[in-house]
């Protein structure tokens, strides 16, 4: 069996976030802004597995919200022994920082697979089919729903939307096209993290969780979480159980208007 690192990152993108009643604001948050760009890279010791670089793509205007497009491009790194994987994650991400539409596409070898999920709040259902290519589908099914849900990409932003809210919240999220739940306990504890891109510590906001489900390859289980103390909240570090013990996420490049990594306090 391969060890496929794109096994650990929808737990990254899909487990860290806390739930609100579904609505909407006035304005987006700080935290979405078109055109950022976010890379980082995944360690599974002292084995760096690849990359996952993470971009505000686009704003759209639909007739009855309006959302931005985000897209994760997940690639393992070349001649990595047993390793050889590409997928990409697209979510449209609404004002409240819920998911209206997600694909997530997977290359193992010569393979490539799809899920595509469909939020239709108003009639309280999600619509997912799963398939190969983009053509061909192998199974559509229907998920009935009074809330919001958080697909593996938008919950990304979302967690670090409500990084400082202080609460203690199970999620609801959709991970393998089932309806599953992440608690997360946003505690607001403020330090400083060492990363190999800044020659500094930087200042974040901690926070721990559980994965209270079974994801790809045994992914479940405890979590740790390190966001910039700042108003855009950019995910630092990452640590998280796999079935073959740990691995580090950590920022290694990124590009958004105006924006340093915090310096730690005392720094």
């Amino acid at each position: 069996m391969r060890f496929r690192f794109v096994a650990y990152i929808p737990l990254f993108i899909a487990s860290l976030l806390p739930q609100c009643a579904h609505g909407g604001t006035s304005s987006f948050p700080r935290v979405l802004v078109e055109g950022e760009e976010l890379t980082y890279n995944v360690r599974y010791g002292f084995i760096d597995l690849g990359q996952v670089r993470i971009r505000v793509t686009s704003k759209i205007i639909t007739p009855t919200f309006i959302a931005y497009k985000s897209k994760a491009y997940i690639d393992s790194y070349p001649k990595l022994p047993f390793v050889d994987l590409h997928a990409t994650f697209e979510s449209l991400i609404d004002s409240s920082v819920y998911s209206r539409a997600f694909t997530g596409k997977t290359k193992d070898g010569e393979d490539w697979t799809y899920a595509r999920y469909t939020f239709e709040y108003d009639q309280q259902r999600i619509i997912t089919e799963v398939g190969y290519r983009d053509t061909l589908i192998e199974k559509r099914d229907t998920l009935s729903t009074s809330s919001s849900f958080q697909d593996g990409l938008s919950l990304f932003f979302f967690a670090r939307d409500q990084l400082t809210s202080g609460n203690k919240m199970n999620i609801p999220t959709i991970i393998k096209e089932q309806k599953v739940s992440t608690y997360i306990n946003f505690g607001q504890y403020r330090t400083s993290v060492e990363i190999d891109a800044v020659d500094y510590p930087v200042g974040v906001v901690q926070f721990e969780g559980k994965a209270n489900f079974i994801g790809l390859f045994g992914l479940t289980g405890d979590f740790e979480g390190w966001f910039s103390d700042d108003d855009a909240r950019v995910p630092i570090l990452a640590k998280m159980k796999v079935i073959l013990g740990s691995v580090t996420i950590e920022l290694m490049g990124w590009k958004r208007p105006g924006w340093v990594p915090p310096r730690g306090a005392g720094q």
